[in-house]
């Protein structure tokens, strides 16, 4: 019998990730949704974790495939607990403050945060230039990969520029009745509703027009 390689058989069990937040801390708290029925939680355990990573292109591939090797059983699974607990802590810091911009009176709040960045073993140095620079060098930021948890780093690193680069007033829920999602308004105007039109938006056209048949009758 043929074994079916595990990131083949992860996908086929789940979709792909969603990424329609239009920030990628948003996107993290985006990865347990409702896109249809059913609930998806796309790092429910470490291979789902790994998935999102290289989705989201936060961790190249050969490092996320490196760290499945030599990772000790559980230690994956592990980190993806961690990458859940922290992905609700921050859910409750960006609810309670969506609809507003930041103040310094909120830095306390990200202790938790800070104290994940504070792990960070990163390092620089000089590289081949991919941007045609005069020189043919450039200075890149590189990180040690030493164990599973070093997978949350990128993650908290995504979540600081986050919270310092992101206007909060544009922080918004989906309008669906249903829909968990949330997204960083950056259109025109301000007037985005949905997280998706072709998934809340075209719900909540079909419900109107349901009901503007029901009146008619």
């Amino acid at each position: 019998m043929t074994k079916v390689p595990r990131e083949i058989a992860q996908m086929a069990s789940r979709p792909p990730a969603m990424f329609l937040a239009d920030a990628l801390g948003l996107d993290f708290l985006n990865s347990v949704a409702t896109p249809v029925d059913t609930e998806i939680d796309w790092i429910d355990d470490g291979d789902g974790l790994l998935a999102w990573l290289k989705q989201a292109q936060l961790v190249p591939a050969e490092v996320l495939e490196t760290l499945r090797v030599r990772a000790m059983p559980g230690e994956i699974d592990n980190a993806a607990a961690q990458a859940r607990s922290l992905r609700e802590w921050f859910r409750g810091f960006v609810r309670q403050r969506k609809g507003r911009p930041l103040t310094s009176e909120d830095l306390s709040e990200l202790e938790p945060l800070n104290r994940l960045l504070e792990r960070d073993e990163g390092f620089g140095r000089i590289v081949a230039s991919r941007h045609g620079r005069a020189s043919g060098l450039e200075f890149q930021t590189m990180r040690r990969w030493r164990s599973p948890e070093a997978l949350l780093l990128p993650i908290g690193e995504a979540l600081a520029k986050f919270v310092c680069e992101e206007d909060f007033s544009n922080v918004k829920a989906c309008e669906g009745p249903a829909c968990t999602l949330m997204f960083a308004d950056h259109t025109r105007g301000r007037a985005r509703r949905w997280c998706s039109m072709a998934i809340c938006g075209n719900r909540a056209k079909q419900a109107a027009h349901r009901h503007r048949l029901r009146m008619q009758q």
